[in-house]
């Protein structure tokens, strides 16, 4: 039981740190990329309502991926923080290369690259490694996905 609510406690830590640094970094304007946004206008169509939605919707999106990272740490010897940096690095390219461009494809409020405009407001494609909003989009990410696996890694030692 011990070992699950540290899980827990470690995965909401992390989560939260990762969703304060990418709200952060565009509230700063070192992207344009809103991820509360992006992920609330999954679920309404609402824009104000769906800041708010969308970072519930990335707390709960992050509290799984822990049990991937225990799951990683388990088999590589033990969590330490290179090790979930490191794991961090490679989530953060899946994201970037993977999940980013796929988005318009099952997003029902974005905008596809190779449609043009309608009366609907869309949101803007991420494009590929999140460009379109940004070049600095890519940097954002890979730092918050690599403190989100340090902070898992340092927060699962025993």
């Amino acid at each position: 039981m011990e070992g699950l609510l540290r899980l827990l406690v470690a995965g909401f830590v992390a989560t939260v740190l990762l969703t304060v640094v990418l709200r952060g970094s565009q509230l700063f304007g070192l992207t344009r990329m809103d991820l509360p946004l992006i992920l609330g206008l999954w679920i309404t169509p609402e824009r104000e309502r769906a800041k708010f939605i969308g970072i519930f919707v990335h707390l709960l999106v992050g509290w799984p991926l822990a049990a991937i990272y225990a799951g990683l740490f388990w088999l590589a010897g033990g969590p330490s923080w290179w090790l979930g940096a490191l794991a961090g690095s490679f989530h953060a390219l899946f994201v970037l290369l993977v999940v980013l461009p796929g988005l318009p494809g099952v997003h029902p409020r974005m905008a596809s690259e190779r449609t043009g405009p309608d009366p609907t407001r869309h949101l803007q494609p991420p494009g590929l490694a999140g460009l379109n909003y940004g070049r600095r989009t890519a940097v954002a990410t890979v730092i918050g996905h690599v403190l989100y696996g340090a902070v898992r890694g340092i927060l699962l030692q025993r």
